[in-house]
């Protein structure tokens, strides 16, 4: 399968225009476009512009409402809860978020649950969000049941990812990982190469593991037993339990606080994703002088950098680094686009009007 790489302004005018086509208004369209090619900006083929498509079976099939607008159902001075009505994720995502850095900087801490959500792409665009205004971030998210807990062949847990944010010089330090060894999007871009998968990754429907992508993707979508496996693999003797705890402490954080679907009962409604979210901005200042505390940060940062590498390795990366310098590279050279997926993309293109801001090739 081929790649070529289209111009990240053009990217982003079309992802506008076809929002605005399915009925969302400009600047909807441009917040939503701004979520979903972050994704691309920092290098997470995954959860970019390959995952348009997800975004025009969510509207077309009634998940994701143009129309819809979240409601806050309950709200303290450090907290509060917003009923997601079906809005398209991103959306409420940012609103949650913004709601949090508020609370955050007027009583030091923000927390804000969601529940009937959709799919909101990158968890470290909202952690993000707080650190650009000087506070830590955090977000999770669960998801459609994914993770096959340890011992277990039945899907019961999403991928249910967990992002973390706090301003370092000379980059942010941000975190963002899911629960499981890989997120779904990482399946569906493995089938869309036709690539087998490494094994430790997936079982099949009968609990063993698995290297066909198709074939794991169809049993997640058809419910049909297995699925991805926690972080550290299958069992005990990697540490696979870990990954299923972590994946738990999500769904009490977003799903079991808002008042929520838990993950095994995601997209089984019909017209509704049901999806919970998790939005946390800390005003670290509570802790003694912020610049202070930057600093010791970001001195600490340093010296794991510079620390011993191991045998033919030359660098070590901190969190947030890798996703600073694919912007700079995608800036520079594009977005990498597969055959694939641009053909998911002229589909919309005719569906939402937008065929005549359909980017090219420029190489």
């Amino acid at each position: 399968m081929e790649y070529h790489h289209i111009k990240y302004e053009d990217l982003k005018e079309f992802c506008i225009k076809v929002f605005e086509g399915y009925g969302f208004n400009n600047e909807e369209s441009n917040e939503i476009t701004d979520v979903l090619l972050a994704a691309d900006l920092s290098g997470i083929e995954s959860h970019g512009i390959q995952r348009l498509i997800r975004y025009h079976k969510e509207i077309t099939e009634g998940m994701a409402k143009p129309a819809a607008r979240p409601e806050i159902v309950f709200e303290t001075p450090l907290s509060a809860v917003i009923e997601g009505n079906d809005a398209m994720g991103q959306l409420i995502g940012i609103k949650a978020m913004r709601m949090a850095i508020d609370k955050a900087k007027k009583s030091g801490f923000g927390m804000v649950t969601v529940r009937n959500s959709n799919h909101y792409g990158i968890a470290g665009y909202y952690s993000r969000m707080a650190a650009e205004e000087g506070l830590i971030g955090i977000s999770m998210t669960n998801t459609e049941a994914i993770m096959v807990p340890t011992f277990g062949k039945q899907a019961m847990l999403g991928t249910n990812p967990i992002a973390f944010a706090m301003p370092a010089d000379p980059v942010t330090f941000s975190f963002d990982a899911a629960t499981t060894v890989v997120p779904r999007g990482k399946l569906e871009v493995y089938v869309k190469r036709g690539n087998g998968l490494p094994v430790g990754w997936a079982l099949d429907e009968n609990g063993h593991d698995s290297d066909e992508a198709d074939r794991v993707l169809k049993n997640i979508i058809d419910k049909t037993g297995g699925g991805i496996l926690p972080l550290g693999g299958s069992g005990e003797l990697t540490s696979g339990y870990k990954g299923y705890g972590l994946a738990m402490i999500v769904e009490i954080m977003t799903a079991i606080l808002s008042g929520g679907t838990t993950s095994n009962y995601i997209y089984k409604t019909p017209g509704s994703s049901n999806i919970a979210n998790c939005f946390i901005a800390l005003d670290y200042g509570m802790f003694g002088d912020k610049k202070q505390i930057e600093a010791a940060l970001s001195k600490y940062l340093q010296e794991v950098r510079e620390s011993d590498k191991a045998e033919g390795q030359e660098r070590i990366y901190i969190h947030g680094e890798k996703a600073t310098e694919a912007r700079e590279r995608v800036f520079r050279d594009g977005v990498s686009l597969n055959d694939k997926t641009y053909d998911e993309m002229r589909m919309i293109a005719e569906y939402t009007g937008a065929t005549e801001y359909l980017p090219i090739y420029f190489d």
